[in-house]
C-alpha cells in the first residue's frame, strides 16, 4: 500500500533533522514548562486577581505506585499571552506517565501527569491567531498535565484534529503515532523494502503502529510479545515473524529467522530486560534504538561493546523530533494521513474514566493491556 501525502492535512514541509546519536536528558526539556507559573497546566493555587474555576484532575503529591494518583479539585485560571484553555474530551495513557509517577523522570511535586490529550478550545488568550473557541485540537509531548478536565496549553503546541478522526481515536494515537513516525523516518535512515527490523512489545501502543507502518513501507517485521493473544494481534499488524519471549529465546530465533545475519534495526521500548539481547540481534552497522524502559533502566553499556560490529546506539525522545512548529505539523500530519489512508489501524482496546487512572496504570504495568489506552474525563 502506498504512503499518503500530507497536502490535505497541513501545508508544511520544512523539517530540520536533529542529531541522531545522542543520549537524551528528557526531564530537563520539560522542567522549564513546569517551573514557570504562567506555564503551569493546572494550578493548585491562583492569585485573587485572576479569574479561576474549579476542575477535577489527577494529582501526584508523592512518588510511588498507582495508588499515589489522587482525584482532586484544582483551580485553573484564564489563558495568558499565546495560550488557550482546553476542555479535554479524551486523554492518552503512555508509559512515560508511569516514569513521571515513579520519579524515573523528575518534576516537582505536586503535579498533574499526562502528556497527551484531545479537547475543545473554550478560551483563548491575548495574541492568539489561528485558534478559536470551539476548535477541536490535540497535543502530545509537553507541557505535562493532561490528566485534567481542563488545562492551559501553549497555542503553538496544539494541532487541529481532522473532522474524520474522533477525539478518542486522536488521543490514542498522537504520542504513539508521532513516536512511530520519527522512529521509522528519522532515527534509522528511512525504513524501507529490503530492511529487516525487530520490534519489542509488538502488541503495545507504539509497537502495534510501528509494525503496521513498517510493513506498509515494505520491511520484514519481527515482533516480540508475551502472550498467545498478543501473538495473534502482532501477526494481524504486519509482523511476518512473531516471537513469544516467554516461551522462546528471542536472540536465537532472530538469528534463525535471518540465517545468522541479524536485523538492520531494533526498536526497543522494554529496556533492562532486552537491551543486551537486542544488541546481539543486530547485523554489522546495525542501529539500536532504545526508546523506552518499561522493564527498568538498562545497565550501562561500554562504548567498546559497540565496536565489534560498528553498531549505532541512540536513546531518542519525541521532544527533540517535534521541537519546531513545522516539525510538529509534519509529524502529526503524516500520522493523521496514514490513518485516513488505512496504513494505520489504531487499536483503542481499553478506556477508563479519568478518575480511575490508578487502575489504568496498574493494568498497563502488569501488561494486562494491549494497543492504546484512553482516559475519559
Amino acid at each position: 500500500m502506498g504512503l499518503p501525502t500530507l497536502d490535505s492535512f497541513f501545508n508544511q514541509s520544512s523539517l530540520v533533522l536533529p542529531k541522531q546519536l545522542q543520549l537524551v536528558n528528557f526531564p530537563r526539556l520539560l522542567i522549564p514548562s513546569l517551573t514557570t507559573q504562567r506555564k503551569q497546566v493546572v494550578k493548585a493555587l491562583a492569585t485573587p486577581a485572576e479569574s479561576v474555576k474549579m476542575v477535577k484532575a489527577i494529582r501526584v503529591h508523592e512518588l510511588g505506585g498507582p495508588e499515589v494518583l489522587k482525584w482532586e479539585d484544582v483551580e485553573i485560571g484564564e489563558p495568558g499571552e499565546g495560550e488557550i484553555r482546553v476542555k479535554n474530551k479524551a486523554i492518552g495513557l503512555n508509559f512515560i506517565d508511569v516514569y513521571f509517577r515513579k520519579g524515573v523522570y523528575t518534576t516537582p511535586t505536586p503535579f498533574t501527569p499526562g502528556v497527551e490529550a484531545v479537547g475543545e478550545v473554550i478560551a483563548v488568550g491575548p495574541g492568539i491567531t489561528g485558534r478559536r473557541v470551539g476548535d477541536i485540537v490535540a497535543y502530545a509531548g509537553y507541557p505535562i498535565g493532561s490528566y485534567a478536565e481542563e488545562q492551559i496549553l501553549p497555542a503553538n503546541r496544539v494541532v487541529p484534529v481532522p473532522s474524520s478522526i474522533g477525539p478518542v481515536l486522536a488521543a490514542s494515537v498522537m504520542t504513539k503515532g508521532m513516536t512511530a513516525q520519527f522512529l521509522l523516518r528519522h532515527c534509522f535512515k528511512v525504513v524501507e523494502q529490503g530492511h529487516t527490523i525487530l520490534v519489542h512489545a509488538a502488541a503495545g501502543g507504539v509497537g502495534s503502529l510501528l509494525c503496521q507502518w513498517a510493513n506498509a513501507l515494505g520491511a520484514t517485521v519481527i515482533g516480540t510479545v508475551s502472550t498467545k493473544e498478543k501473538e495473534a494481534q502482532a501477526k494481524d499488524d504486519g509482523c511476518r515473524h512473531v516471537i513469544n519471549y516467554k516461551e522462546e529465546d528471542f536472540v536465537a530465533r532472530v538469528k534463525e529467522i535471518t540465517s545468522g545475519s541479524g536485523v538492520n534495526v531494533v526498536y526497543d521500548s522494554v529496556g533492562k530486560d532486552t537491551l543486551q539481547g537486542s544488541l546481539a540481534c543486530l547485523k554489522t552497522r546495525g542501529y539500536m534504538v532504545c526508546f523506552g524502559q518499561s522493564s527498568g533502566v538498562p545497565d550501562p553499556i561500554p562504548l567498546s561493546a559497540l565496536a565489534p560490529k560498528s553498531l549505532f546506539l541512540t536513546r531518542p525522545s519525541l521532544m527533540q523530533y517535534t521541537e519546531s512548529r513545522d516539525q510538529l505539523l509534519e509529524s502529526a500530519g503524516e500520522v493523521f494521513a496514514s490513518i485516513a489512508s488505512g496504513v494505520l489501524r489504531v487499536r483503542v482496546n481499553h478506556t477508563y474514566p479519568l478518575s480511575q487512572a490508578a487502575q489504568a496504570h496498574a493494568d498497563l504495568e502488569s501488561r494486562k493491556t494491549s494497543g492504546s489506552v484512553v482516559l475519559i474525563p
